[in-house]
């Protein structure tokens, strides 16, 4: 008697909603407890939660998502086509309230913390100032507050919006009861403005790193020209289609040539400068560049399989990966909060049972919450992989993961195989030994080499003779022959 057993899948969730590394954990915790998942990795900083799973519908997934509060808004890449325009949207949205903040929390902190600044009724200025800060620029703290604490979680957000609050609170309470206590106005105001230039920070990487990928993506060739001369998308080549690759043109897609010779510029895959020579039977990688010779390509993978998607699936999982550090982190994250909540209340009931005003009490529980705002915690690492592997991907470095960054502070010797990855890839002429009318010939030279793409022919006709020949200086006669030789010496 045999078993059958379903295979595992991968399934990649882009989801909006989320607002700080606990959201991230909160996510990863529910899809790790359905039957069936083998592994569940949500990343904050891309907004996408990769599962290794036996047999679950995407509608499961979805349900269980927004039954924490967040949206689904696509699966495997599909349905995420205005993310990019989304991440414009928030970038800008973010740093309206961003200036706001700074333009009005800035006067308030002068004047709490420079006494020669300070006048009478400063304490009402301050007031005035913080309000518009913690309640419009703050509004996304507390909306997500709210809307989390509907089901049942606590987030980092909880913590901002808590602590803004309860300082902007306890200060009003003493600016009109006339308390002998200090107002935390100016506390309020710069929490708010400092969590939001993190939020803003965080915006302009995340969308920078996705770059590298746009880029990488656009490095394909748009369309193919079929045998018969139809030109078609390259994206709806098919297995066993054939085109035609002029000189000059990127291959569509991986491929094995069947006729014509050509040499390829293969250096976007393996860093090499110098063409490679291809014939009949020899495979070729799409997004290379055809350099001379026509070729016929027949179609062996197309779409997500080939090399191009292959490599940008790896920047895409690299992006994604936690290192150990970061692992440590999301463990914090997602009981720092609760934790914070708990000391607060601790240290109001200490101070009131050892006999001290309440509102000292007060004063030391709200300290509490400021100091424990920001959110650091739950979004340097990610953020750190994030902006590095994206960084390392527009270089031409795939790095394959988070623990590979987190490995380099071991490295004390780095070996490079390739030359291309040591040198600009682009040869030139560094010397030439020539017979007769030096001029004469070299300029004949670059005239005649300026009509193909080959490196070596492109180093030739970008040489500058009067650089390599100065006018000569007269020189007493000899009876030493010339040099009989047209070598050409180049390097890279």
């Amino acid at each position: 008697m045999s078993t059958q057993v379903e295979p595992t899948e991968r399934t990649d969730i882009q989801i909006s909603g989320m607002t700080c590394a606990s959201c991230a954990a909160r996510i990863q915790g529910t899809l790790s407890e359905l039957s069936g998942v083998e592994e569940a990795n949500v990343n904050f900083a891309t907004k996408t939660a990769t599962v290794n799973h036996e047999g679950i519908s995407a509608e499961e997934f979805t349900t269980r998502i927004q039954d924490l509060g967040y949206d689904v808004t696509g699966f495997d890449g599909e349905g995420d086509s205005d993310l990019d325009v989304e991440a414009d949207e928030w970038e800008h949205h973010v740093w309206q309230r961003l200036l706001v903040a700074v333009v009005l929390g800035t006067p308030v902190l002068l004047v709490s913390m420079v006494p020669s600044l300070q006048f009478a009724g400063w304490e009402w200025f301050a007031f005035l100032l913080s309000t518009p800060v913690v309640f419009w620029s703050g509004w996304d703290f507390h909306a997500a507050t709210i809307k989390n604490l509907r089901h049942g979680a606590v987030t980092m957000d909880t913590l901002v919006s808590l602590g803004t609050i309860s300082a902007w609170t306890w200060s009003t309470v003493v600016l009109f009861s006339g308390i002998d206590a200090h107002v935390y106005f100016e506390s309020a105001a710069v929490i708010v403005a400092l969590i939001l230039l993190g939020k803003w920070l965080e915006a302009r990487a995340s969308r920078k790193a996705g770059d590298a990928l746009r880029a990488m993506a656009e490095l394909g060739a748009p369309s193919a020209t079929l045998e018969d001369g139809t030109e078609i998308p390259a994206e709806d080549l098919a297995v066993g289609d054939r085109f035609l690759v002029r000189p000059g043109e990127k291959v569509a897609t991986d491929g094995v040539v069947v006729s014509g010779a050509s040499s390829i510029d293969a250096s976007l895959v393996t860093g090499e400068p110098l063409p490679v020579e291809v014939t009949v039977g020899d495979e070729v990688i799409g997004s290379t560049l055809n350099v001379d010779g026509s070729v016929v390509v027949e179609a062996s993978r197309v779409g997500a399989d080939t090399t191009l998607a292959q490599v940008t699936r790896l920047v895409e999982e690299a992006q994604g990966s936690k290192a150990d550090v970061q692992r440590l982190a999301d463990r914090v994250a997602s009981v720092f909060v609760p934790a914070v909540l708990l000391l607060s209340l601790v240290t109001l009931a200490t101070w009131i049972l050892l006999g001290y005003p309440v509102s000292d009490g007060f004063t030391a529980a709200v300290a509490v919450q400021i100091i424990a705002c920001p959110c650091a915690l739950g979004l340097a690492t990610p953020m750190g992989i994030m902006v590095g592997t994206g960084r390392g991907a527009q270089l031409g470095v795939i790095i394959r993961g988070g623990e590979v960054l987190e490995d380099t502070r071991k490295v004390n010797t780095v070996v490079l195989d390739k030359t291309g990855t040591v040198t600009e890839g682009r040869m030139s002429v560094r010397n030439v030994i020539v017979d007769g009318d030096q001029s004469e010939r070299l300029q004949a030279a670059t005239v005649l080499e300026s009509r193909t793409e080959h490196p070596l022919a492109r180093a030739l006709s970008e040489m500058d003779v009067n650089a390599l020949f100065p006018a000569p200086v007269p020189a007493p006669s000899t009876q030493s022959g010339a040099v009989a030789s047209g070598a050409v010496e180049t390097g890279l």
